[in-house]
């Protein structure tokens, strides 16, 4: 791919200027521009789209998704040593790549994004469970965003994807799966990256639905699902405690024991709680 978008190769560009990866910004580059245009393809035909990046570090996967097509990237960068780099990206794609410095936290992207709008990243790996949960939660459905390409830890992607009864099911799988189609695309092994993390990768998409699955509060289900799995080796009467009067009877009424714990209910039992609660 380095011939066919006619800029250098990532080792060369990450040795130009000096773009050791740093542990402290959650930084672990992925150096093969086959591998990230693969990535970028998983986010669907971006022709008409603008997409968000967070965390371009040297500008691989900004490339894939500039060499498929996308109308517009916006990166968001932490790491000022990352942005000569990434300009050199900008002027080889003429006003299609946008690079804001910043924390991503802290930036309100939308002000330079126009729908309809994908995001895609290899999330950093210190702030992308926090990111993907905000995007999950925002106070109107459905969100700015159609779809969500990220990479994470293999361990944080199958606890996305994970399923009742498993042990990694938790509140991720469950803020997942109520308002969106969540499914492992792409499994990476350590040395795909530079440096090398200890554990292997996963590239998850996500594609929002256009309203949640099952009616419910989405602060009653958050605060319902954030104490049942709290305590997770409690039955649920006693990790619910207090979060209503006459616990036991809602649970039943929602299709829930109140032996049950909570890595063994579904999706829609939770939603059928949170509206009991909600009820008052």
């Amino acid at each position: 791919m380095a011939a066919i978008d006619g800029l250098p190769p990532l080792r060369e560009v990450i040795s130009t200027h000096g773009l050791a990866a740093k542990k402290s910004l959650g930084q672990n580059f992925l150096l093969d521009l086959n591998l990230t245009a693969k990535i970028a393809r998983q986010a669907g035909d971006l022709t008409e789209c603008d997409v968000l990046e967070i965390g371009p570090g040297p500008g691989g996967l900004t490339r894939g998704l500039l060499s498929e097509g996308a109308r517009k990237v916006l990166a968001i960068e932490k790491d000022a040593r990352c942005l000569p780099a990434l300009a050199e990206v900008a002027a080889h794609y003429p006003g299609r790549l946008q690079v804001i410095e910043g924390d991503a936290l802290q930036i309100d992207p939308l002000e330079h994004l126009t729908p309809p709008i994908r995001i895609a990243a290899n999330l950093p790996y210190n702030v992308g469970t926090e990111l993907l949960v905000r995007w999950l939660t925002p106070p109107e459905w459905p969100p700015f965003w159609e779809s969500l390409t990220l990479m994470f830890q293999r361990e944080v992607a199958e606890r996305i994807v994970a399923q009742p009864g498993s042990k990694a099911y938790g509140r991720l799988a469950l803020l997942a799966s109520w308002r969106a189609e969540a499914r492992i695309a792409i499994s990476l092994p350590p040395e795909a990256f530079t440096p090398p993390p200890k554990v292997s990768s996963a590239v998850v998409h996500l594609t929002a639905l256009p309203e949640p699955r099952y009616p419910a509060d989405p602060k009653v289900l958050e605060r319902v699902v954030a104490r049942a799995f709290n305590q997770r080796r409690k039955m649920l009467r006693a990790a619910l405690k207090g979060i209503a009067p006459d616990l036991e009877d809602r649970l039943l009424a929602s299709g829930i024991q109140p032996t049950d714990r909570a890595e063994t209910v579904g999706l829609e039992q939770f939603c059928a709680l949170a509206r009991n609660i909600a009820a008052g």
